[in-house]
């Protein structure tokens, strides 16, 4: 079962960028502490997941908080295939939407539509998409609902302070990265904790005049660099350019010569140029700004701070 929710902005597919997107939303109890995750997938590949929670909630809010979310994160004018596995957003959003708007967010019975805000929110998200609206059954053994749901799971236990997703293989790494940077002197340093089962690694570095971007990325491609075989990656990353970089500019970036849409060259080149290198199938971002940091983010975040305070007190 599919439908089609058609922007604003529509105009030949190849134009657009195409996104593969798997989002789910539940509570426990309903009402009560409420979990979403979304699964963004691009290439044939996962190039993102996202989570979040409420405390005081309901089931269907966090099913359209996550398709919400979703859209959000995703270039303008992208074409996307989304798929969910509650019919109450599937239908309000193929079937019942249009009527509502027509009637002022009131239903044919004259009463206020429920999750208005939110009805109302993803209204204005699928403006900026051609979106194309897939009910897949739950708890069924699709791949990516069933991680979707285990983000919204996670969610759910973390409650408001931020999900970390449950690790999905045992031979994945994950890697925790943080900066600091002295608001004196401008120096600063970075650092990231590598996670294989059991085993830990940390790795850190220090750049006198230098920005968080810049370090950031330099946290990440050290990390990466370190890895001693193949395999799955999840990179936990709270600097939003470096996040951002990775999953919506970098393909841009490469086929405009390291240009940006505005004709100025890329910043920090050489490190995106080495990052690209390292970036494939196997790495998952999992953005955290905003959130809670998870405790081996905290880890390397204190490990770069000890960095800094003893570079700046010599």
């Amino acid at each position: 079962m599919s439908g089609t929710a058609r922007g604003a902005g529509d105009g030949a597919h190849g134009s657009r960028s195409a996104w593969v997107v798997y989002t789910d939303g539940g509570c426990h109890p309903n009402p009560g502490r409420g979990g979403w995750g979304v699964v963004l997938r691009s290439g044939g590949r996962t190039v993102r997941e996202l989570s979040g929670g409420e405390e005081h909630t309901t089931n269907n809010r966090m099913e359209l908080t996550a398709a919400i979310e979703a859209l959000r994160a995703l270039p303008a004018n992208s074409s996307v295939d989304l798929h969910t596995d509650s019919l109450y957003l599937r239908k309000g959003i193929t079937l019942w939407i249009d009527a509502w708007r027509r009637n002022g967010w009131r239903t044919a019975g004259r009463d206020a539509v429920k999750n208005q805000d939110l009805w109302q929110a993803l209204a204005v998200e699928i403006e900026r998409h051609e979106v194309r609206w897939h009910w897949v059954r739950g708890h069924a053994g699709n791949e990516h609902n069933e991680r979707a749901d285990a983000l919204a799971a996670a969610a759910i236990r973390a409650g408001r302070q931020g999900a970390v997703p449950a690790r999905p293989a045992a031979d994945t790494v994950d890697l925790f990265c943080a900066v600091a940077c002295s608001p004196v002197t401008g120096n600063g340093a970075w650092a990231c904790v590598l996670r294989s089962g059991d085993a830990r690694k940390t790795l850190r570095g220090f750049e006198a005049d230098t920005t968080p971007n810049r370090l950031a990325l330099l946290a990440v491609l050290s990390g990466l660099a370190a890895l001693t075989r193949p395999g799955p990656v999840r990179v936990f990353c709270a600097d939003d350019y470096v996040v951002e970089g990775a999953t919506r500019w970098l393909r841009g970036w490469q086929q405009r010569g390291w240009r940006t849409s505005a004709g100025r060259e890329v910043a920090h080149r050489e490190l995106w140029e080495g990052l690209a290198r390292r970036l494939g199938d196997h790495v998952v971002w999992v953005p955290t700004g905003g959130c809670a940091p998870p405790p081996l983010m905290r880890e390397a975040k204190a490990a770069a701070l000890a960095a800094v305070e003893r570079t700046d007190g010599a």
